[in-house]
């Protein structure tokens, strides 16, 4: 099933598009996969998700996940080789979902599912269905990010103990989030500020 909602981030610190992304753990450690020439679509560096899936050791083996601003799936596909159970893919931009619909079938993804669709919107009509980790790596600085943090909580999208990464340019550190979202890390790396959250 094809679905997307990419309004992709931008990292301010690089300009341009990366052509390929590296899977850098997992069944598929070591896989490069292509990444679809549209503007402003990055993924998340090698570094920051290196860090980030250390910080998700703990949680992400069997776990229900959401990458609602899949983009390049460089994040979704990193949780599914390290054995998320399965992976929802939201991408709103028909150009990615293409090249992300190939990675899937070259890599024979059986626990990820792709959706062509805007994010916020999907959040909203989709059939509910609870996640224990989400991943949110809007455009910055559209509130959009807000948005979704709101919608999740308040759409009951959220297992009990989920984890949330998000992903923001620096500057814009009073991000609001749902009370019972506590922040267990955050870094900043140059323009962007990585936070995991946790749901209570």
């Amino acid at each position: 099933m094809l679905s997307a909602c990419s309004l992709y981030g931008i990292d301010m610190s690089k300009p341009g598009n990366n052509n390929s992304v590296r899977i850098i753990g997992g069944d598929w450690r070591g896989r490069k996969l292509p990444v679809a020439d549209v503007p402003g679509l990055r993924p998340t560096g090698d570094r920051a998700r290196e860090t980030l899936f250390n910080w998700l050791q703990p949680w992400v083996l069997a776990a229900d996940c959401a990458d609602l601003f899949a983009g390049s799936g460089a994040l979704g596909f990193e949780a599914a080789s390290r054995g998320a159970s399965e992976v929802v893919m939201v991408e709103q931009n028909r150009t990615a979902a293409a090249t992300l619909a190939q990675n899937i079938e070259l890599l024979a993804a059986d626990n990820i599912e792709l959706v062509v669709a805007d994010a916020l919107t999907w959040l909203t009509h989709d059939p509910e269905r609870e996640f224990d980790l989400v991943f949110l790596d809007p455009p910055y600085r559209t509130g959009v990010l807000a948005e979704c943090c709101k919608s999740l909580e308040s759409g009951q999208r959220l297992a009990e103990n989920a984890k949330i990464y998000a992903e923001h340019a620096a500057g814009n550190d009073e991000l609001l989030v749902p009370e019972n979202w506590v922040c267990l890390k955050h870094r900043r790396a140059g323009q962007v500020v990585y936070k995991l959250f946790s749901r209570r």
